[in-house]
């Protein structure tokens, strides 16, 4: 009897669960396959929700997934774990040690063999080597990014409560997290002041920075003008054609020689690869450190390893750029790679992936979304207002159910819902 193929993914995001997930059930279940999903962390959560956690208006308790419960209802394997480095030679990779919580020790690195290798390590905000901003500035890239800063302005907010002092925070990044977070915490603050703090609205002063000529510069002009009027509405200061050069303890300087003073920090533009994908040698990479993948999302110096998500420099037939760096593109290609894997495994050609742009949604909080459907969705079209926000919620339903299976994830959304129910809107403790 054949040994089962022994698939490594490393990455427990979008792309990573959802591969981990559909190949347990389909190879896992019947010992076709042995599916194991490394992480460094021992829950999943939905990337677009992580700046909801940062700014309060959404609790992570409520949305994580375990790993290891996954694992075990899926039929895959879970390792905690760091990837440190890859052996293509042997097939081998190196996991790093890490400090057991409560442990008092670090765990010395471990070893683990793989036949098929999916890279599934998913991006980080990319400060271009701005001098300061990795000393003084905040991310949004994991859940513990956003705890921790969720951490400081909760700090803030307790010491703006207890002097004249303002609540000053600048954001860097027009796209899609720089606006929608821009957003929540003007919400965060705005469900705060009626619990009695009603001066604190008063003590924020908020400013969204943007390099580009406008906001959201992946969406039509009209939604960019949209958007801007609606943050301008809220008070908070937006700052286009403003290249910042620098940031320090105090704030960001920029181009033009100006300066925007700021408490709390936060860098959300651009995107890099995880730094780790440099190490693996003989691979091709792209100027943002993302592993060049063919259209059957295999590395193109190694059909052994696969890259999916917001690492993978994957081609699009036709067009300039390559596959954008969205949670749409990374769940159909983890989609696509669970679909026609056991065929490529029994020694058939690999299918090409073709992404389909199935639009853009983008949601303000409470006040404002918009959405442009791409033409496989109903054939195009525009949402705004309430339904856009209903569409963007409903992403989020979707992958949900995808994972836990429609009567759980059923059960995940009636439980959420009756939570924001009988709790606050917004994290108070």
């Amino acid at each position: 009897m054949a040994e089962p193929t022994r698939i490594v993914i490393v990455g427990g995001g979008i792309a990573g669960i959802t591969v981990a997930t559909g190949l347990g059930r389909r190879l896992g279940r019947n010992g076709a396959a042995q599916v194991t999903l490394v992480d460094r962390a021992l829950s999943h959560v939905w990337k677009p929700m992580l700046h909801t956690f940062a700014a309060g208006t959404a609790l992570p308790d409520r949305q994580k997934l375990s790993l290891l419960a996954q694992a075990k209802a899926n039929h895959f394997r879970f390792r905690l774990g760091s990837l440190q480095a890859v052996d293509r030679a042997a097939r081998q990779l190196t996991l790093a040690p890490f400090d057991a919580e409560g442990a008092g020790a670090a765990l010395a690195p471990t070893q683990l063999g793989y036949d098929v290798l999916i890279l599934a390590l998913g991006s980080r905000a990319n400060d271009f080597g701005t001098p300061g901003v990795a000393e003084h500035c905040a991310t949004i890239d994991d859940l513990s990014d956003a705890e921790a800063l969720h951490r400081r302005l909760r700090g803030q907010v307790l010491a703006a409560l207890r002097s004249e002092a303002s609540l000053r925070i600048a954001i860097v990044g027009g796209g899609a997290t720089g606006v929608e977070f821009a957003a929540e915490l003007k919400h965060a603050v705005d469900v705060i002041a009626g619990y009695g703090t009603g001066a604190l609205r008063e003590k924020l002063r908020l400013t969204l920075i943007e390099s580009g000529p406008r906001l959201l510069a992946a969406f039509p002009d009209r939604v960019s003008r949209a958007a801007a009027a609606t943050l301008a509405d809220l008070a908070v200061d937006v700052r286009t054609g403003a290249l910042v050069t620098g940031a320090d303890a105090a704030g960001f300087t920029l181009k033009d020689g100006g300066r925007i003073e700021a408490d709390i920090k936060v860098w959300a533009a651009g995107v890099r690869a995880p730094a780790v994908l440099a190490r693996i040698e003989g691979l091709d990479r792209s100027r943002t450190g993302q592993l060049v993948v063919g259209d059957t999302l295999q590395a193109t110096r190694d059909p052994a390893i696969f890259a999916l998500g917001d690492c993978a420099a994957c081609p699009q037939p036709g067009a300039e750029h390559p596959v954008p760096a969205t949670a749409q593109a990374a769940h159909q290609q983890a989609r696509h790679l669970v679909r026609h894997f056991e065929a490529w495994r029994r020694g058939g050609a690999m299918a090409p992936f073709r992404y389909r742009d199935k639009g853009a949604l983008v949601s303000l909080a409470d006040y404002n979304g918009w959405g442009t459907l791409g033409r496989y969705t109903f054939g195009g079209g525009r949402l705004r207002g309430l339904f856009a926000r209903l569409a963007h919620d409903l992403l989020y339903r979707r992958h949900q159910v995808g994972l836990l299976g429609p009567f759980r994830g059923a059960l995940a959304w009636l439980a959420d819902d009756l939570a924001h129910a009988v709790g606050p809107p917004v994290r108070l403790d």
